[in-house]
């Protein structure tokens, strides 16, 4: 739903004090905590406490914009709106320099007409910014300039972060550039209002075919988009329809471009590479042809008399399905340089996407290797592309996953623009159901030094067109958010987002700085919150990675559904590419010049002899460059099947720890979004169970070595539902069998009712955890309740809507019950209510005493 009056925060006081481990954590004793659902995101302007603002006493009383131009007033209108917010002061508005001292925002050139002995700070240029303070006209002023109206709008969020940073601001002087001059999201937005691997709720832009009637949303998103930076942001699917160009159609992106242009952010569209015929009225979509040419001339021209600003296009060609140039054995070069000639008299901008594959590979083939196909179809064509065309490149070779190499591709454009992109949403991380902070990960990518030419060239350098004097390049994050309030279908999946703006403005922050940064914005200064949060976003990308895909294998998870739950076999035996070659006797692919497919040979002869052998190869990426037997020793010490094992379970256990951590939060952060994060956490230390049990399972089979510890396979805590005794429930086989405890399942068949299955109680009196693991399928809402004897300890919906409509691993779901008494004798019985298509399917019931 759009965000309304309903949304608005409700001032709450908390007092609780929680106690842990005998040690007494309170809230700092002037918080006040608001109920938040989200929508501000980083820009809540939450209220300092007294002794914070008081370091604010000294600022001007006057805020002045020094011309009357959309980006100064929103400027001037967001510092009226964020000091307020936090100081609780109401700033003056003026549009000219009072007699007095005062906040000053203004262009350069601007504050040299006003105030003529102004000096301005040295470098600014493009949307970089100032804030500094100095004397006009005799009175100390606080200014925020820069060389363009943008940059002014970023110098203004810059300053208000500083004030909701509790930064002094006495003596401030400090200039900001930005490290690349693409900054830019990508929506993966379908025009009936899905979003493909969205997990946010539906389009903000989109629906029903059209452009929805309100766009406020899509205000409040280029907001959120400007205080970090960001500069343009394509709306649509890069699988996108024709309609997206139609003369028909403009007029509705035009409001688009409506709603972002108070905020500096650019409107771009995906286009369909066929659309000169099938919207165009012509035989053929050759980019060689001049009745082609001449189309996209006169459509692009068309766009631009509806939207002056706009900035341009990103195709997706000759991949999954998609056509494109090789259709008449055209190049990629051919054709993004036939749709660039027509953007370049506007300024406009081509992206041509390098992920570009075969997914019909023979995999029986093992040389083939769809690492190679980026590379092998792009660097070939370097220096061919215009100078208004960038070569869009994910950030590894594969697709997203949870850990791979970085993309020889970005090494390998020296006479071309590129920009990498990243992706925000998390389709191979855990879709926001898992916490994954991704800005570790990022980093170490845009960190690594590609070798590319002489001297030091990381990634972020060759990106951004740094290494090789490109006027282009940057970085592209594929963000995906909906219309749920907080965006992203979760609070803390926003830290990616705003850690893909704050790197994209300056990738030399560290992901410390700048999960702390988020933290304080989102949830406030309290010490406590920032050190628990900030840890566990820290960490938990290796945390996730530790419970999926482990030493580079990929994230193991379906590939050929909803890219969510376990599926280790799904990667193999098809065409997709993304495989791992695990069998009875070993794992990974063998990518090495010696005796396989020659990837590595993309990369530099420095990064080549990081990578060729097993003995040089990080951990971390073994399974990616080589294949090799379970009983391989890792640089750790530990086979490659034991890694495996204590991975997998060190990873669900320390899922659990962040479920403990949060929970020393009560009372430090507002009930809403207390709760909604726990019970996401305590969701993910189920499905992390799912995962470990799954991959552990599964590779127990295919090695037949079994885990030095003993846990595999044996779970003394577990009462398979197939055990049980039942009433309405009938066994069933799950497929693949590692996607349930023991493979098998039960489930409420019709034309039952409700089901039961109840069991006895064996351990000593105590209390305890009782864990029902069922199937929470998204094309019914069963109902559920556990009684121990007469009496209801625990009843519930299965109304989540998880990606699949199967009883399997993207459905397996865990409920917790706590500190339930149980004595020897009890009969614990599940009862299951069947609704539509799911039907009530249970796994087993884990029985865990409560930790004190």
């Amino acid at each position: 739903m759009l965000v309304n009056s309903e949304y608005l925060p409700r001032i709450k006081v908390l007092t609780q004090i929680l106690v842990l481990g005998g040690l007494a954590v309170a809230p700092l004793s002037s918080q006040v905590l608001r109920a938040d659902a989200g929508a501000d995101a980083w820009l809540r302007y939450a209220p300092l406490t007294s002794a914070a603002r008081a370091k604010y006493d000294s600022l001007p009383a006057s805020v002045v914009a020094l011309d009357g131009s959309a980006l100064l007033k929103t400027s001037q209108d967001e510092l009226i709106r964020g000091v307020r917010g936090m100081l609780g002061r109401a700033l003056r508005e003026e549009n000219k320099l009072p007699h007095e001292k005062a906040i000053v925002l203004g262009t350069i050139a601007a504050l040299h007409e006003a105030s003529p002995k102004w000096q301005a700070p040295a470098g600014l240029s493009g949307d970089g910014f100032a804030l500094t303070t100095g004397q006009i006209h005799g009175f100390d002023c606080l200014i925020v300039t820069g060389a363009t109206d943008r940059g002014v709008l970023y110098g203004v969020f810059a300053l208000l972060r500083k004030i909701a940073l509790e930064e002094d601001l006495k003596s401030l002087y400090e200039t900001s550039q930005p490290y690349a001059p693409i900054r830019w999201v990508n929506q993966w937005d379908n025009l009936n209002g899905s979003i493909e691997r969205g997990y946010g709720g539906r389009s903000i832009f989109f629906d029903s075919g059209n452009v929805r009637d309100d766009l406020t949303r899509v205000g409040d998103y280029a907001r959120l988009l400007a205080s970090l930076g960001i500069n343009g942001c394509v709306v649509n699917n890069v699988n996108a329809n024709p309609r997206m160009l139609a003369s028909d159609f403009l007029p509705h992106l035009a409001r688009i471009a409506d709603a972002f242009r108070p905020w500096g952010v650019q409107l771009a569209i995906s286009v369909d590479f066929t659309s000169p015929k099938a919207i165009g009225g012509l035989d053929t979509f050759d980019p060689l042809d001049s009745r082609v040419s001449a189309w996209w001339k006169d459509k692009v021209d068309e766009v631009y008399r509806r939207i002056p600003d706009f900035g341009g296009f990103v195709v997706k060609a000759d991949s999954e399905g998609r056509v494109g140039p090789s259709t008449y054995g055209r190049t990629p070069a051919d054709a993004a340089n036939t749709i660039a000639r027509a953007l370049k008299p506007h300024g406009g901008i081509l992206f041509y996407r390098a992920f570009v594959y075969d997914h019909h590979l023979d995999w029986r083939n093992l040389k083939n290797d769809r690492a190679r196909a980026a590379y092998d179809i792009f660097h070939p064509l370097d220096g061919k592309f215009d100078d208004n065309v960038i070569i869009q490149i994910k950030n590894g070779p594969i697709d997203f996953q949870v850990r791979e190499p970085v993309s020889p591709l970005l090494g390998g454009l020296e006479k071309t623009n590129e920009a990498i992109e990243l992706q925000i949403t998390q389709e191979y991380t855990g879709q926001q159901r898992h916490l994954c902070f991704l800005v570790p990960m990022w980093k170490e990518v845009l960190d690594f030094d590609m070798h590319a030419a002489a001297g030091a060239t990381p990634v972020k350098e060759l990106a951004a067109g740094r290494a090789f004097h490109r006027e282009l390049g940057g970085f592209v994050g594929v963000a995906n958010v909906g219309l749920d309030a907080n965006w992203l279908g979760s609070s803390m999946a926003m830290a990616n987002l705003y850690g893909f703006g704050r790197l994209a403005w300056n990738p030399n922050l560290s992901a410390s700085a700048i999960v702390d940064e988020w933290t304080r914005l989102t949830f406030g200064n309290d010490p406590h919150v920032v050190k628990t949060i900030s840890a566990v976003e820290l960490s938990s990308w290796h945390t996730y990675e530790s419970y999926t895909g482990p030493l580079g294998a990929g994230t193991l998870t379906d590939i050929l559904g909803s890219h969510y739950g376990p599926g280790v076999a799904s990667s193999e035996e098809n065409g997709w590419g993304q495989w791992h070659r695990a069998d009875h006797d070993g794992i990974g692919m063998d990518r090495t010049i010696a005796t396989a497919t020659g990837f590595v040979g993309q990369y530099s002869p420095e990064v080549q002899k990081l990578y060729e052998t097993t003995t040089t190869t990080p951990d971390n990426l073994l399974l990616f460059f080589h294949h090799v037997p379970y009983t391989y020793v890792l640089h750790s010490g530990e086979t490659v099947i034991q890694h495996i094992y204590d991975s997998h379970y060190a990873g669900a256990q320390q899922v659990r720890e962040y479920v403990r951590q949060w929970e020393s939060l009560r009372g430090h952060v507002d009930e809403d979004r207390y709760t909604a994060v726990l019970a996401r956490l305590k969701y993910q230390e189920g499905h992390a169970i799912v995962w470990r049990d799954a991959i552990c399972n599964w590779f127990l089979r295919a090695s037949g070595i079994p885990d030095a510890r003993g846990r595999v396979g044996h779970y003394p805590n577990r009462v398979e539902a197939e055990s049980m005794q039942l009433e309405g429930y009938a066994p069933m086989d799950v497929t693949p069998p590692e996607a349930a405890s023991g493979g098998k399942a039960v489930e409420c068949v019709p034309p039952a009712q409700e089901c039961s299955a109840a069991f006895r109680f064996t351990q000593p009196a105590g209390r305890y955890e009782l864990d029902v693991q069922y199937f929470d399928q998204n094309d019914g809402v069963s109902k559920f309740r556990v009684l121990v004897g007469d009496r209801l300890v625990g009843q519930w919906l299965a109304d989540d809507n998880l990606p699949s409509a199967r009883v399997g691993a993207d459905t397996s779901t865990r409920r917790q019950i706590e500190g339930v008494a149980l004595r020897p004798g009890d009969l614990i019985r599940i009862e299951g209510i069947p609704d539509g298509n799911e039907h009530a399917a249970l796994d087993y019931v884990e029985i865990l005493p409560t930790l004190k």
